[in-house]
C-alpha cells in the first residue's frame, strides 16, 4: 500500500429519518388543510382539486395517495379517532381494561369520548349528510358505523366476562347504550346544539354508562 496515496474519506451512513419527519409533516399539513376546508365547504361541494389546492399537491396526488376524496375523509377519521396522545386512543382504551374498577373504566372511556368526539364527530356528520347523494360517501359511513358497533359490542362483552353488568342487563343492551354513548349525533345535540363543552359530554357518557349498566 503506498503509503503516499490520499486517504479516502469513509461514506457518512445515510440517514432518512429528517427526510420521513418532512414528509410527515407535511401529510398533516395537507389533511388539516383538507379537513377545514371539508367542514366549510361541505362534502359535495368540495372537489378534490381544491383539496390539492390547498394541500399543495396535485390532484393525481391525492388521488395516488387515497384513491378520492372518500379516501382521503377515511384517512382523517382514522387520524382523528387516535386522538391526540402519543399512543392511539383504542389502544388507550384496551389498556383501561385491565382495571378491577369498572367505573375506572367507564370514567377512562369518558375522557376518551372527551379527546376525541370533537375530531371525529364533525367528519361523521359531514359522511351521514353527504350518504345522502355519494355512494362513496355513504359505504364509508356504513363501514365506519359498523367499526364503531364493532367496537362497542367487544366493550360490552368485556364488561359481562367481568361480571361488571347489573343484573337483567343484556350484552345486547349495554352494546346499544355504548354505541349511543359514542354516536356523533349525542355529540352534534348536545355539545353543537346545545352548547355543552366536551367535557361536559365525557361527564354525561360516564354517568349514563354506569347508571345504566352497573
Amino acid at each position: 500500500m503506498n503509503a503516499n496515496a490520499p486517504k479516502r474519506k469513509r461514506a457518512r451512513a445515510y440517514d432518512a429519518s429528517g427526510r420521513q419527519e418532512r414528509a410527515r409533516q407535511r401529510r398533516e399539513t395537507a389533511l388539516e388543510g383538507a379537513r377545514q376546508l371539508l367542514l366549510e365547504q361541505g362534502y359535495a361541494a368540495t372537489t378534490v382539486e381544491s383539496i390539492a389546492e390547498v394541500a399543495g399537491v396535485s390532484a393525481a396526488t391525492i388521488y395516488k395517495t387515497y384513491g378520492g376524496k372518500a379516501g382521503l375523509v377515511r384517512d382523517l377519521c382514522a387520524q382523528a379517532l387516535a386522538g391526540t396522545g402519543p399512543v392511539p386512543a383504542e389502544q388507550r382504551s384496551n389498556v383501561l381494561r385491565g382495571a378491577d374498577d369498572p367505573r375506572t373504566v367507564i370514567g377512562g372511556w369518558g375522557a376518551l369520548v372527551e379527546e376525541v368526539s370533537p375530531r371525529v364527530s364533525p367528519l361523521l356528520l359531514l359522511l351521514r349528510a353527504a350518504a345522502e347523494t355519494d355512494p362513496d360517501a355513504a359505504a364509508l359511513y356504513a363501514e365506519l358505523d359498523q367499526g364503531r358497533l364493532d367496537r362497542m359490542t367487544d366493550n360490552a362483552r368485556h364488561l359481562a366476562r367481568r361480571g361488571h353488568l347489573r343484573a337483567g342487563v343484556t350484552v345486547g343492551e349495554a352494546r346499544d347504550v355504548l354505541w349511543l354513548c359514542s354516536s356523533p349525533e349525542l355529540y352534534e345535540l348536545l355539545v353543537q346544539q346545545r352548547g355543552w363543552t366536551p367535557h361536559q359530554l365525557g361527564a354525561f357518557v360516564v354517568d349514563t354508562i354506569a347508571g345504566t349498566l352497573l
